[in-house]
């Protein structure tokens, strides 16, 4: 006899019974553009992405993905989000939980061990810092490298510009030098045409009102 496979559940069912096994572990969960998004907090991460991955009627055995987003304006500035994956189950879950820029969020490599390069990711790109990571360093951006480059409050210049100096022959780093003052654009496409009136653009309005009053006469 065949062993019995789990019942592939609608994900308003899943988020339901997730929370239900789960308590005040699961704060939220909603459904957003046809996934399950679960929220929980620092302290029950753990907990949540144990659950989730080896239960039975979840086995979301695959982290496919963690990332950072910045909400600069909120106390807990960024939201963490791990993007899991049940085959089994043919399902995708989300799961989000909030921090700032000093309170660390608990390392998720106990439970997915890829989790590591993700992790070192959003540390670097972010500043999310996760304790309990067996290497949290830098792993894009150069050494020396300073600040958070996906922070929305970094400028779009950066701090420090490198080239590679042929007197010295070595790779040097100086402070930003812009050859020209920041310019703002508007990035109109050319076919959606330039809303501000342009010099010149006055003639060809005096010109059609006067052919336009004109043909009245």
């Amino acid at each position: 006899m065949a062993d019995a496979q789990p019942h592939v559940q609608p994900l308003s069912d899943l988020g339901e019974s997730i929370a239900g096994e789960l308590g005040d572990a699961v704060a939220s969960t909603e459904i957003i553009n046809g996934e399950l998004v679960l929220h929980t907090s620092r302290d029950a991460l753990i907990k949540v992405m144990t659950f989730l991955k080896d239960d039975v009627n979840c086995q979301f055995k695959l982290l496919m993905e963690l990332c950072g987003v910045d909400y600069p304006e909120r106390e807990e500035r960024f939201d963490v989000v791990y993007c899991l994956l049940s085959l089994t189950q043919n399902t995708r879950i989300r799961v989000k939980v909030s921090t700032d820029e000093t309170t660390p969020v608990p390392s998720l490599t106990s439970v997915y061990s890829s989790a590591g390069w993700w992790e070192r990711e959003a540390w670097d790109l972010y500043g999310i810092y996760f304790s309990d990571h067996p290497d949290l360093r830098r792993i894009m951006t150069d050494y020396g490298f300073e600040g958070h480059p996906l922070r929305k409050d970094f400028p779009l210049t950066g701090y420090v510009e490198i080239r590679y100096d042929d007197e010295q022959k070595r790779v040097v780093y100086e402070p930003v030098k812009l050859a020209q003052e920041f310019r703002s654009f508007d990035f109109l496409s050319p076919w959606e045409g330039v809303q501000q009136m342009l010099p010149g653009d006055e003639k060809a309005e005096e010109e059609g009102a006067a052919e336009e009053k004109s043909g009245n006469a």
